[in-house]
């Protein structure tokens, strides 16, 4: 068998197995997925398993990973087709983000964890899903905090609010919590509409900084420069709110 035979068959083992194991997390949960009861829903020895993914944790990292990336594909796809109002497409991402993270706990909590999440590309591309929403708020004039800020605040509280529901029994969860939590959220990180630079430098200076890339006759050592200018004084205007 040649070489390219050979990556060609461990490619397909690996699909069939990862396929496998994301059946059984999905229909019967983290417990069920087991070295043996893969190899026999997958058709492939048990000792493949061990040699692609080390163990079992290994395999359902690979398994979360995989689940997120089709996720994480099709939310890619819906934010290409946003056009309407930034914050009621946020919204809906938001609400969409939270049923599929509680329909998929396993997948969640063993990519919530900050040691795999640093390594997984999916929530990597996840995040840079929603820092382009969040960007639009900026160039509507709607933000007045800066970019990171905001993304940081939405991805903490969509993280907290999936677990505290699901650290309660499905028919005791609070199903207007999420909601809450993102209102509070949006309290904080909005303008009350889009405001005129004279009256909010904040969200001048915030929406300069992200129209920055459609600015025409810049070289990228100007745009470069520029981008840090604006960016010190997002700091500076959220240091002086403090005060």
């Amino acid at each position: 068998m040649t070489e390219s035979s050979l990556a060609e068959t461990r490619v397909d083992a690996r699909s069939k197995i990862v396929a496998a194991a994301a059946h059984l997390l999905r229909t019967s949960g983290a417990k069920a997925v087991t070295t043996r009861a893969v190899a026999q829903e997958a058709g492939i020895p048990a000792p493949t398993i061990f040699r692609l993914f080390g163990d079992k944790d290994g395999l359902l990292e690979a398994v979360a990973e995989q689940v997120m990336a089709d996720y994480v594909a099709e939310k890619t796809a819906r934010a290409a087709d946003e056009n309407g109002d930034p914050v009621e497409d946020l919204r809906a991402a938001w609400r969409t983000h939270i049923d599929f993270s509680l329909a998929n706990p396993d997948v969640f909590l063993l990519l919530v964890d900050p040691g795999r999440a640093q390594h997984s590309s999916a929530s990597t591309t996840g995040t840079e899903v929603l820092r382009a929403r969040v960007a639009r708020l900026a160039a509507a004039g709607l933000l007045n905090v800066s970019v990171a800020r905001a993304v940081g605040m939405i991805h903490a509280a969509g993280s907290g609010a999936v677990l505290a529901l699901l650290g309660r029994p499905e028919g005791q969860r609070d199903p207007e919590l999420t909601d809450a939590l993102l209102d509070a959220v949006l309290a904080q990180i909005l303008t009350s509409a889009p405001v005129p630079p004279a009256t909010d430098p904040m969200a001048l200076v915030v929406a300069f900084r992200e129209t920055l890339p459609q600015l025409p006759s810049l070289s990228d050592a100007e745009r470069t420069l520029l981008s840090e200018w604006l960016t010190r004084t997002v700091a500076e205007l959220q240091d002086r709110r403090k005060q």
